[in-house]
């Protein structure tokens, strides 16, 4: 049990070791990166880590405080309990009375986006000002074990009024508690907070590592091990919560969106597309950008004609080599940008299936650099 359990980013583990072997644990972290890649984890061991009643070099996974805390490995449950606690037609007064805390431990809170959309369905799940303001009242109590720990996870979906909330407590810092936000970049949160917090990136893990791990945790077949890991990216988590049948059938469907705009197969079947792109809500729409994302990066190496280009979608290797030849890197560039635009409106709550269609209509409108078009 322990550190050791966690795989990869060594150095962000001895990082963190070393801060509490030596007692000058950091009043706020920042961890960042894609998601599965760990984050939430490694913020949950430290927790442990920071309380564990036989503290020696690590933790020891077994005490009682080890064993509560560890009940944050499956945070769903924990949401799911919240929810049906404070009630499932709650108004705005209620939601922010009664915040969503994942809590196993006293000194230990989880904080995730509030998944209550209210009378939006297209609001997007957020940190809220009820759960931030929970943190500032909790955060200066003497904490019952060692030290209190509270994770900020998604901390990138609070919008700027609270964050301004959180911004106090950092501030302020309290002496005996620390702080970790998640986020997938700095650059989605206020410079303010990112300045007052000891930031750590978290890279992907090899596509060995990922496959180590699944053989370990999963009942998979070796070939669909292998499938996963590719199309996980590094993430360990999304290899393991991945549906690997539906996850191939959304590639091929974004790729063949690709297709269509790219070579002019007519408007008509390229919104068929996309609209059942946006009708699926199995996936959130930056789950789906960022299918676009990992096929266009591979366009892009197959147009700029690298050596020995790595792609991330290997297993659909012909089909993109036989895309590549019919547009240019301008054009892959072009999609990158308007993919960038479509990410920026989706996190003001853009509606999916407009945003879709006038990124299509762009990409069908733009010069390919390749085959001409038949609309």
């Amino acid at each position: 049990m322990g550190f050791a359990e966690f795989l990869g980013n060594e150095h962000i583990v001895a990082a963190l070791r070393g801060a509490l072997r030596s007692g000058r644990v950091p009043h706020a972290l920042l961890f960042t990166g894609s998601r599965g890649v760990g984050k939430f984890t490694l913020a949950r061991m430290f927790a442990q880590a920071a309380n564990c009643e036989r503290m020696t070099d690590d933790f020891c996974g077994e005490c009682a405080t080890c064993q509560r805390i560890s009940l944050l490995a499956h945070p769903q449950r924990l949401i799911e309990q919240g929810l049906v606690e404070r009630g499932e037609s709650a108004d705005a007064a209620t939601v922010e009375r009664v915040p969503l805390i994942l809590q196993s431990h006293p000194d230990v809170w989880g904080l995730v986006p509030d998944p209550v959309r209210l009378k939006s369905p297209v609001a997007r799940p957020m940190l809220r000002i009820g759960q931030l303001r929970a943190v500032q009242r909790a955060a200066y109590f003497q904490p019952m074990g060692k030290r209190r720990v509270f994770i900020l996870d998604g901390a990138e979906t609070m919008r700027w009024d609270v964050a301004n909330v959180f911004l106090k407590i950092l501030e302020e810092p309290p002496g005996s508690a620390t702080l970790i936000l998640t986020a997938p970049s700095p650059y989605a949160l206020l410079p303010t907070i990112v300045s007052r917090c000891l930031q750590f990136h978290f890279v992907p893990l090899p596509q060995t590592a990922v496959e180590r791990i699944l053989k370990e945790k999963t009942e998979r077949k070796p070939a669909e091990i292998k499938l996963a890991a590719q199309l996980a990216e590094g993430s360990a988590g999304l290899a393991i919560e991945m549906d690997v049948t539906a996850a191939a059938q959304s590639r091929k469907n974004a790729l063949r969106i690709l297709e269509r705009a790219a070579q002019g197969q007519g408007f008509a079947q390229l919104f068929a597309d996309t609209s059942a792109l946006a009708k699926d809500r199995q996936s959130s729409i930056e789950d789906q950008i960022g299918v676009f994302y990992g096929l266009l990066t591979d366009l892009l190496e197959l147009t700029c004609k690298l050596k020995e280009p790595v792609l991330r979608n290997a297993n659909l290797a012909k089909e993109l080599e036989a895309l590549s030849k019919s547009i240019d890197s301008a054009w892959v560039v072009h999609a990158i940008a308007g993919f960038d635009e479509l990410y920026a409106g989706a996190r003001r709550n853009l509606n999916r299936q407009l945003g879709l269609d006038a990124l299509a209509a762009s990409l069908a409108q733009a010069p390919s650099g390749g085959l001409e078009r038949h609309f």
